[in-house]
């Protein structure tokens, strides 16, 4: 075998090489996107079992709100049950509204707010948020990596081949953070 032949031979073995070293780093990122979409439902279930003790505890206080008592048990597991990122999103930031709704019952009712008991359910309940949070974000950055990588040179030569494929992003739909809030001085009259 000449000069050539061992020249061919080395060129394929880098090319091996390295497809073997992208395709592993590839499959660590999709491995870490996972991670990140676990640590979401995580929450999510966290949340969802909450609800109930917080419910039965404002339901003490508050009886005649049984609409919103009753629209926030139903819809508690929604965010769980979704199909994929952009439904659980949109599930989440559905059921976030519910919560709001919740917490302005509670509002009214001042004994209730002096409970011990839902003192402690709301403590528990910003936890799970600052969690749930962190969690998304968290994905978010794992998401953003493997794209970069599935979407830049040379790795997209071999990504879409191997199986792999952009993920997308945990967004808020609210169009409310999407744009700048309109800010207006008075003047002196």
């Amino acid at each position: 075998m000449g000069l050539f032949g061992w020249v061919v031979i080395g060129v394929v073995a880098l090319a091996a090489v390295y497809a073997i070293i992208v395709y592993n780093r590839l499959v660590r990122l999709r491995a870490l996107v996972r991670e990140g979409w676990s640590g979401i439902t995580v929450q999510l279930r966290r949340r969802a079992d909450l609800i109930p003790n917080i419910v039965s505890t404002v339901e003490g206080y508050a009886t005649h709100e049984r609409e919103t008592l009753n629209e926030v048990t139903a819809h508690r597991t929604d965010p769980t049950r979704a199909g994929g990122v952009a439904a659980t999103a949109q599930a989440d930031q559905a059921f976030s509204g519910l919560l709001v709704r919740l917490m302005a019952v509670a509002e009214a009712y001042p004994d209730l707010k002096a409970d011990e008991n839902f003192r402690q359910l709301q403590t528990e309940l910003a936890e799970i948020e600052e969690e749930l949070q962190g969690a998304r974000r968290y994905y978010n950055a794992t998401a953003r990596d493997l794209n970069t990588r599935v979407q830049s040179f040379p790795d997209v030569l071999l990504a879409r081949p191997m199986g792999f494929s952009e993920q997308p992003y945990y967004a808020d739909a609210d169009p409310a953070i999407q744009t700048a809030p309109a800010v207006r001085f008075g003047t002196k009259g």
